[in-house]
């Protein structure tokens, strides 16, 4: 799951518009983002396996710190409590709080079975990857909803808050189809330093998000 993250991150905008956009999208994406990290560090690990499921080329042997559910709970209930303590606004903190974990519910739809609950536990998955066809209208249908959910809340202050957000969601929709349509990354190391500018996305949300105003 990827474009189906971003549209869980837009949509928590209407159940607390306080917060930034930016906020909610390392609420949605905070498993993704810590896992190139993870790689890196050794503490988890991926093989490049073309054919391993229709839509994706990787294995993922190992990422329980991450992409395990409990984990995504602690790093969640995490999330919301330093949120709390600098912007003390309980709804936020709560629905931010909420997001993390949202990303393992989505996960275990598309993934086969790989994601686990726990560290070393059983894993799980529907392996909807499996299905380009149905892939593709799981993700754009909840991308296409947290997009129309956001602008019903949020209107544009002047260009920019136009022209960042727009920029953004197509950015990220060319980012999904080359992954899936590109050739895999050349090597894990490779897709380690790629995969960390998934981190350009918070401030960008963010940005797009001051520049504009709640309707």
């Amino acid at each position: 799951m990827f474009l189906g993250h971003y549209g869980v991150a837009l949509a928590a905008k209407k159940a607390a518009p306080k917060a930034s956009l930016g906020t909610f999208v390392l609420a949605a994406q905070f498993a993704d983002l810590l896992w190139p990290i993870f790689l890196l560090l050794g503490w988890e690990h991926v093989t490049i396996a073309p054919g391993t499921t229709r839509v994706t080329r990787l294995e993922f042997t190992s990422y329980p710190y991450s992409h395990s559910l409990v984990a995504q709970l602690w790093w969640g209930l995490a999330l919301g409590i330093v949120y709390f303590i600098f912007r003390r606004d309980t709804r936020s903190a709560l629905v931010a709080a909420l997001v993390v974990p949202s990303h393992w519910v989505l996960d275990y739809v598309v993934h086969r079975p790989d994601l686990p609950i726990v560290s070393g536990g059983p894993r799980y998955g529907l392996g909807i990857w499996n299905s380009l066809p149905l892939t593709l209208i799981v993700e754009f249908a909840l991308y296409v909803t947290g997009i129309a959910v956001y602008l019903n809340t949020t209107r544009g202050k002047d260009q920019v808050g136009q022209y960042a957000l727009w920029s953004l969601l197509s950015f990220l929709v060319v980012s999904y189809l080359g992954s899936i349509f590109g050739p895999p990354p050349p090597s894990v190391q490779v897709l380690e330093l790629t995969a960390l500018a998934i981190w350009l996305t918070v401030p960008w949300a963010a940005w797009a998000d001051r520049h504009r105003s709640l309707m």
